[in-house]
């Protein structure tokens, strides 16, 4: 089956090749130019047409190592293994580790399409009220009895801190319990962190922290750098002689699968990991306009009737529109899957029902990414990222003026 991000992604652009005017809210782009010294960096290693090490070569083994330790997980080169995007390498785990995985509920449209491809089944356990990324840690033993009383073999917990689809930043201690949980049962935590640097304010905590020695670590370039086309991947294993027999497995599955991440991607992966001057604040910038627009997002959708928690990183929002449900019931809108085609087709909106997240068909929740709103062109994209006050850019106060005229415009049929 067709990813469902990956699928209205292209259904909204064949709408717009079209001459449709769409908003384009359903694709999780980081949506920001590429800095000139990355595209410099990416143009002199074009003549590197060799293939490496599975593993990756050891300048980015090393850069990699360090931009880890600097972030609070001290690491080795020997413990960093490199894709072409954090997704094969999400996949090279579940086939490469036993049992099945546990899931929180909602959680990015992957992780359950993987797990089936991998011929695992999944256990879904609801997130806490306050944030997404973690199961409810109240919920955690009890879903993990019951379906290992069901024939399950739970062996894997997935966590996704910052959270997509929610955009929110899962609290410390729910984290913490959930290492906990996953200790006791055996389980190997894979911890999907691709968006821990944008975090509007602080820092997002790790799960090595708390299960160091069981806990895996994928991410990538694609959101903070926003270089998602150039598919730019990483894993940390753990240290001792579990992690280099993982890492063993994974490379078996790499090479079978990738061979390697493309030299020239290579190149830029040791320059941007490096963590350079100008690149850390381009990357302040990306987070205080994703913030800026996502914020200011969130309040249409609040002002329109919506239950929506508070974005606190990345370019997600996890709208409910259960107060409405009477009012959209009259139209015909049942569900997240009715509500999401219901913006598209009266109102050209693009946005991703919960259920492609795990969410109950009849839940009236919807994923809606604010990153697209930007601009159009690279130099409207640029300047959004110079901008103190983005949302008063024009183009973006267009958009969110558009989306305002779409949810009021719901919320007063019926």
């Amino acid at each position: 089956m067709h990813s469902a991000t990956l699928a209205i992604n292209e259904t909204l652009e064949a709408r717009r090749a079209a001459g449709q005017k769409v908003l384009h809210l359903g694709f999780g782009e980081a949506g920001l130019p590429v800095p000139d010294s990355v595209a410099a960096v990416l143009a002199g290693a074009a003549g590197r047409n060799s293939y490496g090490p599975v593993v990756g070569s050891p300048a980015a083994r090393e850069a990699a190592a360090g931009w880890f330790s600097r972030r609070g997980a001290k690491t080795g080169p020997e413990q960093v293994l490199f894709a072409p995007g954090s997704k094969p390498l999400l996949f090279a785990l579940l086939l490469a580790l036993p049992g099945d995985v546990v899931l929180p509920c909602p959680s990015w449209v992957s992780y359950a399409a993987q797990a089936s491809l991998a011929a695992k089944r999944t256990i879904d356990v609801p997130i806490p009220a306050e944030s997404g990324g973690v199961p409810d840690p109240r919920l955690l033993e009890q879903a993990l009895g019951d379906a290992q009383a069901t024939g399950a073999r739970p062996g894997i917990l997935v966590l996704t801190v910052p959270d997509n689809p929610t955009g929110t930043v899962a609290r410390v201690e729910h984290v913490r319990e959930v290492c906990a949980i996953a200790e006791k049962w055996g389980l190997v935590v894979i911890a999907d962190e691709i968006y821990a640097d944008l975090v509007h304010d602080g820092r997002a905590p790790r799960a090595t922290d708390f299960l160091p020695e069981r806990t895996v670590v994928t991410t990538g370039l694609s959101k903070s750098m926003a270089l998602g086309g150039w598919r730019i991947g990483m894993a940390r294993v753990p240290h001792g002689a579990w992690g280099r027999s993982l890492l063993n497995d994974l490379v078996g599955v790499a090479s079978e699968i990738w061979s390697s991440l493309a030299a020239p991607m290579q190149a830029v992966a040791c320059h941007v990991l490096q963590d350079p001057p100008e690149l850390m604040r381009h990357v302040d910038r990306s987070r205080r306009l994703h913030a800026a627009v996502a914020q200011a997002a969130h309040a249409e959708f609040v002002a329109a009737g919506a239950v929506c928690r508070r974005p606190e990183a990345g370019f997600y929002l996890y709208p409910d529109f259960a107060p409405l449900r009477p009012v959209l019931a009259g139209q015909g809108i049942d569900g997240g899957a009715a509500l999401a085609e219901a913006l598209l087709e009266r109102h050209g909106v693009g946005v991703l029902a919960g259920e492609a997240f795990g969410d109950a068909e009849d839940g009236l929740r919807m994923r809606v990414a604010t990153s697209l709103l930007y601009g159009e062109t690279a130099a409207e994209r640029r300047q959004a990222l110079e901008c103190d006050d983005p949302v008063s850019l024009p183009w973006v106060a267009s958009s969110l003026e558009r989306l305002r005229g779409a949810l009021h415009g719901l919320a007063r049929q019926g």
